[in-house]
């Protein structure tokens, strides 16, 4: 229940006490069994879901990386960027370029 409403919602906010309370569990069992599906927390799999849809519109959307920032719910284009180069190993930008020259 609560990955789906992640999913479903992932450019919003939430609360993990509301997560657990639609899956009828308490914080600390949602956050046991979560990680025991994914193996991270809510927050990071909403992070992740962000922020692969981002490179998902940067690679097909003709806009810069901070629109599409607010467009997937981060609320700072700086804190987007820095995630952003975490995960994929480069910054938006950058790895766009990269992307678009392997595919030809």
């Amino acid at each position: 229940m609560a990955l789906e409403q992640i999913i479903k919602n992932y450019d919003r906010p939430f609360r993990v006490e509301d997560l657990a309370e639609i899956s009828n569990m308490s914080v600390s069992s949602l956050h046991r069994h979560f990680k025991d599906v994914t193996a991270i927390s809510p927050i990071q799999f909403q992070k992740q879901l962000r922020l692969q849809e981002a490179r998902r519109l940067l690679l097909s959307e003709s806009t810069d990386a901070s629109n599409i920032a607010f467009q997937v719910g981060c609320e700072s284009p700086s804190q987007f960027s820095r995630e952003y180069s975490r995960i994929f190993g480069f910054p938006p930008i950058e790895d766009i370029k990269r992307l678009r020259a392997i595919k030809g």
